[in-house]
């Protein structure tokens, strides 16, 4: 039986709308949740082999905003990019252009949640840069996770994506896509000692941690993950920016979330509580405070 949602009261409540627009000669599915006379606008990333799902929770505490949340390319609805890599590079080009489309205004706000932070940094830090009124970061990729305190498990991730890449394309997909590696991937990641909260987590990743389009997708994705960290782009944001970590986030501890924001030319940090790399499933009511503070403090758009 799989476990219920402990936000789907809330969920349930925001009203929502999908819809896709056509980005870098691809399609892009995205929502729209929350009212569109909202005095905020947000467009939010999720994290690598997530979709929008993940984002919902924090979605559902973020009452009078309304949140655009995109399938990122290869991943959930919206397929893989025809011509484009599915690189830090190529999914910065698409947010720029996502941008475009569903905030023409220049008056949103970009957020992003782990994977989804560095790639939306690196879509700010472009010249030009897009039009935004500022920048979210949730769990931020503070630091390689080549160099961090688990790189003895990345380093044995790598090592299983590049068998996963070594085998015929329907093995090493398999392989990607058994259940025992996301279980184990999700067993990692979770801090909560709350049970029913841990069973609901393990089943959102059983859910949708394979819903990835093909191998060379996610191989592109899963590398560009590992090789690259938000640090390397703050220098070149130059709108307000918020780093929301969690103090038991061994991805990227919260040191790294200190020095990273004096990277940014406007930063600030609020750091969460009692919680790792999941802030998005654990606390999600915590993150949404934390943002919705950070937004009455910027100007009217």
């Amino acid at each position: 039986m799989s476990a219920p949602s402990p936000y789907a009261p809330l969920i349930a409540g925001v009203p929502v709308r999908d819809d896709e627009v056509p980005v870098l000669g691809g399609r892009t599915r995205f929502w729209v949740y929350g009212p569109d006379d909202a005095r905020d606008r947000i467009v939010f990333l999720h994290g690598l082999r997530g979709d929008h799902h993940g984002l919902e929770p924090i979605v559902a505490h973020l009452a009078g905003a309304q949140v655009v949340v995109p399938d990122l390319p290869g991943f959930g609805a919206s397929p893989p990019l025809p011509t484009t890599p599915h690189d830090v590079v190529g999914y910065a080009a698409w947010t720029r252009e996502l941008l475009a489309a569903v905030a023409p205004a220049g008056d949103a706000v970009l957020a992003g949640h782990s994977f989804g932070s560095i790639v939306a940094t690196a879509a700010l830090a472009a010249a030009p840069p897009p039009r935004v009124r500022a920048l979210v970061l949730v769990n931020p990729i503070a630091a390689s996770a080549l160099a961090g305190p688990r790189r003895v498990l990345t380093g044995v991730t790598v090592a299983y994506h590049r068998l996963a890449a070594a085998l015929p394309e329907r093995l090493g997909t398999a392989l990607l896509r058994h259940p025992l590696m996301t279980r184990i991937a999700s067993v990692a990641m979770a801090t909560t000692h709350d049970r029913d909260l841990r069973r609901w987590i393990h089943a959102e990743h059983d859910r949708y941690f394979s819903t990835f389009a093909d191998r060379r997708t996610l191989l592109e994705a899963f590398y560009a993950s590992v090789e690259n960290d938000v640090a390397g782009f703050a220098a070149d944001v130059d709108v307000p920016t918020l780093l929301v970590a969690a103090d038991h986030d061994d991805i990227a501890p919260l040191p790294t979330q200190r020095a990273l924001t004096m990277r940014f030319p406007h930063a600030q940090l609020a750091t969460v509580p009692g919680t790792g790399h999941l802030a998005h499933y654990e606390a999600p009511a915590e993150v949404a405070r934390e943002i919705t503070a950070f937004l009455a403090g910027l100007p009217a758009s």
